[in-house]
């Protein structure tokens, strides 16, 4: 019993510190962006403010389209989302329930697509995209996204799957529903989870993306929030850390209520109440 108690201790102590380790930096940020330049400047740095302030919010957006950018961000991360989403949910399903070569070299191409590094892929991503007129342009960078995402979201999607019972698929096919409409009547309801976890995680994805969106788009009123943040890096390398603080941390709020908000869907029983005893 002894050990037993001190091993879960030992497990909570560690996931205490990893919490912690994850917070830490975000709460630190916060505490940057809420702090006046003279607090900025000091020598001997605090967590709390002393005299917080919103003027480094108010210089953020004076000084960049914050707004613009949050916008362009938002497209790009929910058309991502959506369309990922449509594509991967019926593949997922053919690569979950066939079995062949096909599918054996689908669940492959998912595998290895993952280990190419962005630098290898930008330069045939730019001449396709050059060729198609979508260079600088919010819509080529979803099609980039879509693209980047789509694996993962296939693996995913996959799993949910091959959790979702057949004797479901054959009870529907015996009361004459075709694949289509078992796919959409009976197999996608109960993926809702599954679903609402790949949309997160391609939205997330795509919200955050840096490099991509780095070198297709030019011009300031298409770029999106990552990109826009560095413009408070001046020249020199010197940060206007007080507005970049306050522009990061707007930036990182929406992935974060999205998240708050789905959380319950993602951790849900999936079939919950699907089968009749």
């Amino acid at each position: 019993m002894k050990t037993s108690t001190g091993a879960r201790a030992g497990q909570y102590a560690a996931l205490l510190a990893y919490l912690l380790f994850l917070a830490l930096p975000f709460l630190w940020l916060i505490s940057i962006a809420f702090k006046p330049p003279r607090e900025l400047a000091s020598l001997h740095p605090t967590w709390i403010p002393e005299n917080p302030t919103l003027d480094n919010f108010r210089q953020a957006f004076d000084e960049q389209p914050l707004l613009r950018a949050g916008l362009n961000s938002l497209v790009a991360a929910l058309g991502a989302a959506v369309i990922a989403v449509l594509i991967a949910t019926p593949m997922a399903y053919v690569m979950a329930r066939r079995r062949g070569r096909l599918t054996k070299a689908a669940t492959g191409w998912v595998v290895v697509s993952q280990a190419f590094p962005f630098v290898l892929l930008i330069i045939p991503l730019f001449l396709v995209l050059k060729n198609l007129g979508l260079i600088n342009s919010v819509a080529g960078l979803v099609m980039v996204y879509v693209v980047w995402s789509l694996p993962f979201a296939l693996w995913m999607l996959a799993g949910y799957v091959r959790a979702v019972p057949r004797e479901l698929e054959e009870a529907a096919a015996v009361d004459g529903a075709g694949r289509l409409r078992t796919l959409v009547s009976v197999t996608a309801p109960l993926l809702a989870p599954g679903i609402v976890a790949t949309a997160l995680f391609a939205f997330i994805t795509a919200w955050n993306e840096f490099f991509f969106a780095l070198v297709l788009l030019k011009t300031p009123e298409k770029q999106t929030l990552p990109v826009i943040l560095t413009h408070f890096i001046g020249a020199e390398g010197v940060a206007d850390l007080g507005p970049l603080a306050a522009a990061a941390f707007l930036a990182t709020l929406p992935s974060l209520v999205v998240f708050a908000l789905i959380q319950r869907r993602i951790t849900g029983g999936m079939l919950a109440g699907a089968v009749k005893s």
